[in-house]
């Protein structure tokens, strides 16, 4: 007879903890994204909660860090009904958005095959995902969250279309396959770097280094070269440049860690500013230059991380207030 024992896993009505939606549940969805964004696969960036439409307000509104489409969350403790698909799709046109995502405790046939119709035949490049929200309780533990999503669109079939259609040329199929690789190689050295598990057909992609407005992006750019960049638009160009200008005053601290010079671009007639480190390479350049390529982002993109994650976290963003630039 085996000495082993294990606890039993109950179910918690979530309505037994969070006792609101708006009051209870949102509040805790906007502060707990992180656990959201690994069910997903996606890594999603509070902007605002409670966002109006018209006369309405939509739960949780954000920024995929690695696509840069924003996002629109609407939740309920119910399950799903009529009323919430509509406010879904009414959130959606009134703010323009490319991911949806509908969360509830238990979703009914005819609103998950209305998200898969939704996926299959609507406009190329927009996304809907219906996720169940559960509570785990083993014994006497605290419960907790588990995210089973239920809908969400197929990758398999927007590679077909797009292939079909004429939709992806071989270039966008090039920067598919090598950062579809180059994720594959960074989460296998440090697994809890992202949630991102899908990658587009641009010649970028995106990640969160720890901070609103700001991301880190390998990227092909002109003049057959490839770079590593920390890009910052917190959305107002007054405040991206007293940030730049804060990390511009550890330049010497910070390349000395991260181990070389880097380019810093303040930019001065643009929003955004930039931070990078570059090498030539491009899409078309030969498959061991794409390897090395690959290497050397992943070694830079976790430097990156280590070094200005931190440094970005400190900042000082109300100075902005009390400079003139």
């Amino acid at each position: 007879m085996t000495n082993i024992r294990l606890g039993e896993q109950t179910r918690v009505d979530p309505r037994t903890v969070f006792v609101g939606e708006a009051t209870d549940f949102t509040p805790w969805l906007a502060e707990n994204l992180s656990s959201f964004n690994r069910a997903l696969g996606l890594e999603i960036e509070l902007v605002q909660r409670e966002m109006p439409v018209g006369d309405f307000a939509v739960d949780i509104f954000g920024k995929e860090v690695g696509s840069g489409h924003e996002v629109i969350i609407e939740n309920q403790l119910a399950p799903t009904d009529h009323s919430h698909l509509g406010q879904l799709l009414t959130y959606a046109a009134g703010l323009d958005v490319k991911i949806v995502v509908w969360i509830s405790p238990k979703f009914r046939d005819e609103h998950k095959q209305a998200l898969d119709w939704l996926n299959r035949d609507t406009t190329e490049g927009l996304s809907f995902f219906g996720v169940e929200l559960e509570l785990l309780q083993i014994g006497d533990s605290l419960p907790a969250p588990n995210f089973n999503v239920v809908a969400q669109p197929s990758e398999w079939q927007r590679r077909v279309v797009g292939t079909t259609t004429g939709g992806f040329s071989q270039r966008q199929l090039a920067y598919h396959e090598f950062f579809a690789d180059l994720l594959s190689r960074l989460k296998s050295r440090r697994p809890q770097f992202t949630s991102v598990s899908r990658v587009g057909y641009d010649n970028w992609i995106s990640f969160a280094p720890g901070r609103s407005g700001f991301s880190l992006n390998p990227t092909f750019g002109q003049g057959n070269r490839f770079r590593v960049e920390m890009y910052i638009d917190i959305g107002d160009q007054a405040t991206n440049k007293v940030a730049f200008d804060q990390l511009h005053g550890q330049k010497e601290e910070i390349e000395e860690s991260i181990g070389g010079p880097l380019t810093w671009a303040r930019l001065d007639h643009r929003r955004a500013s930039v931070i990078h480190a570059s090498r030539d390479g491009s899409i078309g350049s030969p498959p061991e230059i794409l390897e090395d390529l690959k290497g050397w982002a992943v070694e830079r993109l976790l430097r990156f991380k280590d070094v200005l994650g931190p440094r970005i976290q400190a900042l000082d963003l109300m100075a902005v207030q009390e400079m003139d630039i």
